[in-house]
């Protein structure tokens, strides 16, 4: 996965917009110092909480979101955040706000407090390009599925590293057509046909390389 044509020589028009919400001021003041070294990346607005943020969050792309709070509270706040179009990353180091949760809110990408900070901006980029990032102990998400094929099960998973489908088939050394056979019946089995869809999925099944 990439984090998309708009990281190469971009300039200061063209920079992903970022939002740091988190009630710790120590992660606010470390992610907001680390996002204004990336040139690519422009800080719009850090506060301890959505309520705080009132107007400020307007024309953000992507929301980094640390809040020690009930995973059900979590969950709420990534949903509204995706209602008002935001992409969203949540940063945890809770065993209690685990990765399925969140995605099946509307989260885009998860991360544990302890990932390092090239990888945070590499989630964000990859996030902002319109692709899903998670990385989470193996233990929140290792639960196979009997119902696919180990070919659909890497077909899913490059899925969900945001690999298109012609990037899928070259990197199985199959068709496109093949790709599309085994989305039909992956589609079939499971009632979800959206990209999306179909990415919460392996994430939930352990499929992603992220796991």
């Amino acid at each position: 996965m990439s984090g998309g044509s708009r990281t190469a020589g971009a300039g200061p028009a063209a920079r992903m917009r970022i939002a740091v919400i988190g009630d710790c001021p120590l992660f606010r003041h470390g992610v907001s110092h680390l996002v204004a070294t990336a040139p690519d990346l422009h800080l719009v607005v850090t506060v301890p909480s959505i309520d705080r943020a009132d107007g400020d969050l307007r024309g953000a792309e992507v929301v980094l979101m640390d809040l020690q709070q009930s995973p059900a509270a979590v969950a709420a706040a990534v949903a509204e955040l995706r209602e008002r179009g935001h992409a969203v990353i949540v940063v945890s180091s809770s065993p209690q706000v685990d990765a399925v949760r969140v995605i099946r809110a509307g989260a885009s990408g998860y991360l544990s407090r302890q990932a390092e900070g090239e990888e945070l901006l590499t989630a964000i980029r990859i996030v902002g390009s319109g692709h899903s990032y998670v990385c989470a102990p193996a233990g929140y998400l290792l639960r196979r599925s009997p119902h696919f094929t180990d070919r659909e099960r890497e077909v899913l998973g490059l899925l969900a590293n945001g690999a298109t489908d012609q990037e899928i088939a070259r990197q199985l050394r199959i068709s496109t057509h093949t790709v599309h056979s085994h989305l039909d019946r992956i589609g079939e089995k499971t009632g979800s046909r959206r990209r999306s869809d179909l990415t919460r999925l392996a994430i939930e099944h352990g499929l992603t390389d992220r796991a």
